[in-house]
């Protein structure tokens, strides 16, 4: 599928645009196929239970605080589910009954899965830990000069630096 990014007069819109891009970006990297992994014991119906984990995530890269907020802010972007290869995406009810159906074993698969996505593309794993790992944290709040290495105003308390 060829994504192309464009102002258009058309009805059918999104504004989750760089979203779109990221999700586009995922499927290409096969980022989210470990959620795969965690075997929710539920029926299918339209949704896989792997897809409605990545709808979830999908309410958190949105912004969405709550699930609940899912059917006002996801759901009517029809746009943003064809990118993801759905005709709609699923209510929330449904997203929450599968988070709810979750039980310690499969807490312990999604953590497994969690790990996989996000350590090759963490920082910290390519850290040479034979040496130092310099943290440098300075809470006194007094000033500093201009000459500081990486010195920059600050706040702290109220009082401006």
């Amino acid at each position: 599928m060829t994504i192309e990014f464009e102002l258009t007069d058309e009805i059918c819109n999104t504004q989750y645009g760089p979203l779109a891009a990221l999700l586009v970006h995922y499927q290409k990297q096969k980022t989210l196929g470990p959620l795969a992994e965690v075997q929710i014991p539920i029926k299918k119906y339209e949704y896989s239970p792997s897809s409605k984990l990545e709808q979830v995530l999908l309410s958190v890269l949105t912004g969405c605080e709550t699930l609940t907020e899912f059917n006002t802010k996801v759901k009517p972007e029809q746009a943003l589910a064809k990118v993801w290869g759905l005709a709609q995406f699923s209510d929330q009810s449904n997203l929450s009954r599968t988070l709810d159906a979750l039980t310690l074993m499969n807490l312990a698969q999604l953590d497994k899965a969690i790990n996989k996505i996000w350590q090759p593309h963490s920082q910290i794993q390519q850290h040479d830990w034979r040496g130092f790992l310099w943290l440098d944290f300075d809470l006194s709040g007094l000033p500093c000069g201009k000459q500081a290495q990486a010195s920059q105003k600050g706040y702290f308390s109220g009082k401006k630096m």
